[in-house]
């Protein structure tokens, strides 16, 4: 299966450059697997459009403040960190801007007193740093760092709180889960009303969501590990429901990645807090979940190659080329898609 078989041509005033205010009033297109029937829908018909016994899970991570500006220490040359996975308490994976002019033992200097050292380089061009001279990173990043908005919202004007679902926490993910951004407390109250339950699972978003396909062939592509967490209280609700032959519904790709990565052989979840590089493209076994609710996704990513795994990858064709031409909102801040 090629890469090219999930390509598709956007034009470029659909890229949603700027949330919606207020959140629940996007698009919501509902695609019916079983039929293969498309409806068009507001956000905020979602709880009217679930039965009772519907199972949200939903991914808390929170985004970090993870791209630094600093300087080579002791050279004027300036560098940009981005932190894409959190190996220890002071120690990132990050991709680095110029990366060939950091090289092992390599010192950078940030604000407030900010030392990096670069302790390894990765064969694929990231590096392995270790940040000096501070007892919480975590805060740290707070006070000089930036929020990490993906290169198609260059120039948003959209404030750090807007790449945020309600519900982020805790702290580690470099880009949003962003099915979530549309969730408001307006919907959860009247998710609540409804008798839906509702779960969260952690899966910090790193490398493998966001990293796009280098290869022709998409079984060439190996999946860069993100750290997950499923409880046991969750797994344990959520086996329960899946029993009583409730409906779960993975809210975003990271929440199917938790789910999938936890299921074992006899279809039950297991609790867990590992990294996870699944890779979910058309021909996968699907496992636990019965619907999804997700965004628009990019043009040859594995995000759309996991949707086309669930739906049918004709199917979401033909249901990306309607969104166009209805002008849907694509992307991070974009417009919703609910696959029943």
């Amino acid at each position: 299966m090629k890469v090219s078989d999930f390509d598709y041509n956007l034009p470029p005033e659909l890229i949603a450059k700027e949330p919606l205010i207020p959140r629940d009033s996007s698009r919501l297109m509902v695609v019916k697997r079983e039929t293969g029937e498309i409806l068009h829908k507001r956000f905020s018909d979602l709880p009217a459009l679930l039965s009772k016994n519907a199972v949200l899970v939903f991914n808390n991570s929170k985004v970090l403040k993870a791209r630094l500006y600093g300087k080579i220490l002791n050279y004027s040359k300036e560098v940009e960190i981005l932190l894409t996975k959190e190996l220890d308490n002071n120690t990132w994976e990050c991709l680095a801007k110029p990366g060939k002019k950091l090289k092992e033992n390599t010192e950078m200097e940030f604000e407030k007193g900010l030392k990096g050292l670069v302790i390894k380089e990765n064969l694929d061009g990231s590096k392995i740093i270790k940040f000096l001279n501070t007892k919480n990173l975590h805060k740290t990043l707070d006070e000089i760092g930036e929020t990490p908005l993906p290169p198609y919202l260059k120039g948003s004007k959209a404030k750090p709180e807007q790449y945020q679902t309600i519900y982020a926490n805790p702290k580690g993910s470099v880009a949003a889960p962003t099915a979530g951004l549309h969730f408001t407390n307006e919907i959860f109250e009247e998710l609540k009303k409804r008798g839906i339950e509702t779960h969260f699972v952690t899966l910090h978003v790193g490398r493998g969501t966001f990293e796009p396909v280098k290869v022709d062939n998409i079984k060439d592509h190996k999946m860069h590990s993100e750290w997950f967490t499923l409880d046991e209280k969750t797994a344990e609700s959520l086996n329960k429901a899946k029993k009583e032959g409730k409906r779960i519904i993975a809210v975003g790709t990271t929440s199917v990645r938790v789910l999938e990565s936890c299921t074992n052989k006899n279809g039950k979840l297991e609790p867990k807090s590992d990294n996870t590089n699944i890779f979910i493209y058309p021909g996968y076994d699907w496992k636990f979940i019965d619907h999804m609710f997700t965004n628009f996704h990019l043009p040859k990513s594995t995000l759309l190659m996991l949707i086309s795994s669930f739906a049918g990858k004709e199917l979401i064709k033909k249901a990306y080329q309607e969104a166009i031409q209805e002008k849907y909102r694509f992307f991070s801040f974009g417009d919703a898609m609910l696959i029943l």
